[in-house]
């Protein structure tokens, strides 16, 4: 063999080195490209979870909105309701009677009862019977704008708290 062959043979030794180190780079390259397509890709697909997630909080979210807000119709609908029974009591109450002169009606007779100490048990011996035991307000310690500020409080109660904690007495209209 001639020097000119020795010398092709080493140059083509060397290029073809040079291109498995150039190829094996870019290998490693396109595994990376490609390991990093797969990534974007559960990305993209944990991001179009999330968009499903999020249409259905909002679903839920706008059900929930508008069932409080036919709750808050209802109630407001009661509160008129009972301010007009308020006031349709305030304004049959004699102006100069005392407490002591005259019975309150039903519902503040209950409120009353309610507030004062000691009377629970019979108030609710009297639910289970079915009789309501009634408080006469001339019995109680308490002046006429206490017993009608507590009839207020009760129908404050009435209008917030939920119809299914409401005991039998207390579910009047």
């Amino acid at each position: 063999m001639s020097i000119i062959a020795i010398g092709l043979n080493l140059l083509l030794a060397s290029l073809l080195a040079a291109s498995l180190v150039l190829g094996w780079r870019l290998n490693r390259r396109l595994r990376a490209l490609r390991d990093s397509q797969e990534g974007f890709a559960k990305a993209v697909a944990e991001l179009d979870q999330a968009a499903r997630r999020a249409e259905t909080g909002l679903a839920s979210l706008r059900a929930a909105t508008d069932e409080a807000t036919e709750a808050l119709a209802d109630r407001i609908d009661k509160a008129r309701v009972l301010t007009a029974k308020l006031e349709r009591l305030t304004a049959q109450a004699p102006q100069g009677a005392t407490a002591r002169d005259e019975t309150p009606p039903l519902e503040l007779n209950i409120a009353v009862e309610r507030s004062s100490e000691g009377r629970l048990g019979a108030l609710l011996s009297a639910a289970r019977q079915g009789k309501p035991r009634l408080a006469r307000v001339a019995d109680l310690p308490i002046s006429r704008e206490q017993a009608l500020a507590r009839g207020v409080a009760q129908l404050d109660d009435d209008l917030f708290e939920p119809a299914s904690s409401r005991s039998p007495l207390r579910g009047r209209q």
